[in-house]
């Protein structure tokens, strides 16, 4: 059976949320494989919100399990507020449909306090735009094997000797910051009085997707953030702390390469991004103000309006390419609607020369123009459609256009936040 990876391929933001709960329904297993709860999920169920930071998106259909991976950073504790907030919506979360990596790293109070500060103290020019949630921090401590990780949780010596580990590290950060030193008994007695209500969830992940996959069953593996946002592949410094593209899924749960059958790339109609950092075809006119207001670009975690711009088909084609995308689902094509004119970005003009990519220099990136290509846009509206028969003649050139200038076919159309306005073009669940 096909096991299917879900990865945003621009900045982010892109509706991932509704197309895994769209996908989930014929999942059996639904595994968040990187990043923290930086990332939100907005999925919209029968006239019902659900937003989702921490949580997999197959949490709210019964009968799934859902998986938060090892290449997750987890704060415990908004975890289990986030629980309890869902579970006020009527969804059933418990052991037996919620399953956490016992190898899976801590978001500890330290994390976000450490991120603050050092955003704080940054000069003009060199913010990222973080959260501050402490996402950057608890990868910083994972690499640099200080982190305190969910099995710890289990042992008071084990936890206690983690902790001072770590404390050896974040003390004299802090005092060069400014910031008093860690309370060692609190912190300690923090993660003690969490613990039993994170342990009852932790499993070893690896070992049982290995005999899901085994027995048949359906594996979708959900990323967060997008793709230009990966630390070895985006627009770097301003970048998440985790590898976000494609290949990181079957690490960030403890599966081989083999186990994925399918890259699915969401891309919006448009482009966004929120934070810092270069975007090239970003509007600061009516047209991008338009698209925000018509798209109801704020972010899901920190409500921060999202900068706007055109299609940008040459970082699609890019992050396609790193991903290995098999096929895309295009989003957020209503937003579109009424638009005399649509431009598509093909390329960039830089100091003279024609690229048909992002340079990787942040220099080089920062001096990129676009070179774009104009399509007549429609009158008519797409929004809630359920077949192409549906969409207008230019909407449907729009679409065809997008899927040749990135090289890449559109496997799904949104039509809408609801679930069911999807156009299934390729069924990436397909044996």
């Amino acid at each position: 059976m096909a096991n299917v990876v879900v990865v945003g391929a621009q900045w982010g933001d892109e509706g991932k949320g509704k197309i895994v709960d769209w996908l989930s329904e014929r999942a059996d297993v639904i595994a968040r494989f990187q990043g923290g709860h930086n990332a939100g999920h907005t999925l919209v169920i029968d006239g019902e919100t659900y937003k989702l930071n921490a949580l997999p998106s197959g949490v709210v259909r019964g009968g799934k399990l859902s998986v938060i991976g090892n290449g997750v950073v987890l704060d415990p504790w908004h975890l289990v507020n986030e629980i309890a907030s869902i579970r006020e919506q009527g969804v059933d979360i418990s052991p037996e449909t919620l399953m956490i990596a016992e190898n899976t790293p801590l978001i500890l109070p330290i994390h976000g306090e450490l991120d603050r500060a050092r955003e704080e103290a940054a000069s003009k020019g060199t913010k990222i735009g973080t959260t501050g949630r402490g996402i950057g921090p608890a990868y910083e401590d994972k690499v640099g094997r200080r982190s305190i990780r969910v099995a710890d949780l289990s042992d008071d010596a084990t936890l206690e000797a983690r902790v001072d580990r770590a404390l050896q590290h974040h003390d004299p950060l802090r005092r060069g910051l400014g910031i008093d030193p860690v309370d060692r008994d609190a912190l300690i007695a923090k993660l003690k009085e969490i613990a039993p209500q994170i342990l009852p969830y932790a499993a070893p992940v690896w070992k049982v997707l290995s005999e899901k996959r085994k027995s048949g069953q359906r594996i979708l593996f959900e990323g967060a953030q997008g793709a230009l946002l990966d630390i070895d592949f985006g627009t770097y410094p301003f970048v998440t702390s985790s590898n976000v593209i494609a290949g990181q899924a079957a690490t960030g749960v403890g599966m081989g390469p083999g186990s994925v059958d399918y890259v699915l790339g969401i891309v919006k109609a448009y482009t966004t991004r929120v934070g810092e950092g270069p975007f090239p075809t970003e509007l600061d006119d009516d047209d991008g103000l338009r698209l925000g207001t018509r798209g109801h670009e704020f972010g899901t975690v920190t409500g921060r309006k999202r900068r706007c711009g055109w299609f940008d088909a040459a970082l699609v084609r890019q992050t396609c390419a790193t991903s290995g995308v098999n096929g895309i689902s295009l989003t957020k094509l209503d937003v579109l609607d009424g638009f005399e004119t649509l431009k598509i970005c093909v390329g960039y003009e830089l100091d003279g020369k024609r690229l048909d990519y992002l340079p990787t220099a942040a220099d080089q990136q920062a001096r990129c123009v676009p070179v774009y290509e104009e399509m007549p846009g429609w009158s008519e509206s797409t929004e809630g459609a359920r077949s192409w028969a549906e969409l207008p003649a230019n909407a449907i050139k729009y679409v065809r256009r997008v899927e040749e200038l990135i090289d890449c076919p559109v496997a799904l159309l949104s039509t809408s936040p609801e679930r069911d306005d999807t156009i299934l073009v390729t069924d990436p669940f397909a044996d």
